[in-house]
């Protein structure tokens, strides 16, 4: 960004990553598990509606997913009363929060990112106690919310100038844009900070108001930011933090008549069910809402017979099984050329034998998925797989003593054919499916075999077929030699093809443009 825009901003630099090689800073995170037991275990946590804690008539429970028997804190379920309030206390607010200085929002934003810089130990933590992310997994998504807020606040001014037109003679025309109104974030649990934060950040650096609903499973990393925000100077009114359950917070929220846009990441059953809801006009209800949809993927690494293998082993293996595949960006399928398949598959699987399954809290490499629940539906799938591909490793869950979480062994499958189930749908845990591919061409073909488009690699040497790859493969994140996970806020900006969802992309130039409407005014001199 050039020119007087941005004057007073530094150049833009993502938020480095800690090393916790280094001593100091393991010693410094390991006293952040310490305290964050010490103040939040073990407490109840309020939802803010209207700018004030507000409690509910029941509550639920938080477990740890590395020992489930654990119960880490507690919020309370909202009731219809005040789901109504909150969109109420939303409503109200917008009529202020529209007409905010953008520099004021700009401000804010960069207020919280020192703040966030200054507590990343604290959020590596209570994320690791609420969602299982090891050491590493935890503060990459901390760092990118800092990197969040310092792009939304220079995004928040950018848009803010509106665009240039072909001038008339005779009048003086501009194109500017407006925010929408009351804006639902409806959030996940495996990205407890970074997703809810973006989708929320695009809503409020447009002029919205946010009604933020954190995933059951994970909601302190959320309420610790929402305040923060707070502390940082945002309105309490420009947020409605509301927990709990469906019931109260799922079809009739996104129904409701005062609810202008949904912001939605999470499966793709739910994200159809929320597209289709949202298409229906109510009674009162004076605009067609608009749904930005983020709803998972099946992606795939292509390794040509060209490509280093030893790079693109690596990849995969971060890809595949960090965070135990519970990232919709994780790699699930491997294609690989058939002159190089075997020695790929053989360097991929001695690579995963060195993860070590263990406590997140312990900086393991590979902890629990997020509740039995889920690790019961990804041991369906490998039960299937063992019927129709070939085992390479895994397949099981480790030994982990008297605790009880949802834990899968890093698994591998072979042979695995494209109508199998473990190549087309989506399994949100550490199972990778290989897959021959005759030739270069063919692989691509493969990759684009499936009704999901969110991200992919592409790993070869020779220019003409990167370029080929760069035209042919159908998917929304595309990175040539790389792996296919690890997207930076302002750099790669994120959101895939298909059933993957509607392309939003996050983090990127555009991403502002979905929480506003144009305006052209022209004005007769």
């Amino acid at each position: 960004m050039t020119g007087t825009l941005m004057e007073g901003f530094l150049r833009f630099e993502h938020e480095p990553y800690h090393n916790f090689q280094d001593p100091a800073t393991a010693q410094a995170q390991e006293k952040a598990f310490r305290s964050v037991r010490e103040q939040y275990v073990g407490r109840t946590f309020p939802m803010i509606i209207a700018g004030r804690e507000a409690t509910g008539e029941k509550m639920h429970d938080v477990h740890n997913p590395a020992d489930t028997r654990e119960v880490v804190w507690r919020f309370p379920n909202a009731t219809h009363a005040q789901r109504e309030e909150a969109i109420a206390a939303a409503k109200a607010a917008f009529e202020d929060w529209r007409f905010s200085d953008p520099f004021q929002r700009a401000t804010i934003f960069k207020r919280a990112a020192e703040l966030l810089r200054a507590r990343r130990f604290e959020f590596n933590a209570v994320m690791t106690l609420e969602n299982g992310k090891n050491w590493s997994e935890a503060d990459g998504e901390v760092a990118e919310s800092v990197d969040h807020f310092e792009v939304f606040a220079r995004e928040a001014m950018r848009w803010a100038q509106g665009k240039a037109v072909y001038p008339m003679p005779d009048e003086h025309v501009t194109t500017v844009y407006e925010p929408l109104g009351v804006v639902a974030c409806i959030n996940p649990w495996n990205f407890p900070s970074a997703i809810p934060l973006g989708m929320a950040l695009g809503a409020i650096a447009a002029g919205n108001t946010v009604i933020w609903k954190p995933a059951s499973d994970t909601p302190l990393s959320s309420y610790l930011m929402v305040e923060l925000l707070f502390q940082a100077g945002l309105p309490r009114g420009v947020i409605q933090f509301v927990t709990g359950d469906h019931d109260v917070l799922g079809d009739d929220l996104v129904d409701h008549k005062d609810i202008r846009m949904i912001a939605f990441t999470g499966s793709k059953n739910i994200g159809c069910r929320i597209y289709e809801r949202a298409s229906k006009v109510h009674p009162g209800q004076r605009w067609l809402k608009r749904v930005i949809a983020e709803m998972g993927g099946k992606d795939p690494m292509v390794i040509c017979a060209d490509a280093d293998l030893d790079e693109a082993a690596a990849g995969i293996v971060a890809a595949a099984f960090g965070y135990a595949g519970q990232k919709c960006s994780a790699c699930s399928r491997v294609i690989a050329e058939d002159s190089v398949y075997d020695a790929l598959l053989e360097k991929v699987v001695e690579r995963a034998k060195r993860l070590k399954v263990g406590l997140p809290e312990d900086n393991a490499d590979l902890g629990p998925v997020i509740h039995e629940r889920a690790a019961r539906n990804i041991l369906r799938y490998i039960e299937g797989g063992k019927k129709t591909a070939k085992l390479v490793l895994g397949g099981d869950q480790p030994d982990m003593g008297d605790r009880r979480g949802g834990y899968v062994n890093p698994t591998i499958f072979s042979e695995v054919e494209p109508n199998d189930p473990l190549f087309q749908e989506e399994i949100f845990g550490p199972v990778l499916a290989f897959s021959r591919a005759r030739d270069w061409r063919h692989a691509i073909e493969l990759a684009n075999d499936s009704e999901y488009g969110l991200t992919a690699s592409f790993y070869s040497r020779d220019p003409h077929k990167i370029t080929e790859a760069r035209k042919l493969m159908h998917f929304g994140n595309l990175y040539i030699n790389r792996k296919c996970t690890g997207a930076l806020s302002g750099t790669h900006a994120f959101g895939g093809y298909g059933m993957s969802g509607t392309n939003a992309k996050v983090g990127g130039p555009d991403y502002l443009f979905w929480f506003m409407q144009t305006k052209t005014i022209a004005q007769r001199y």
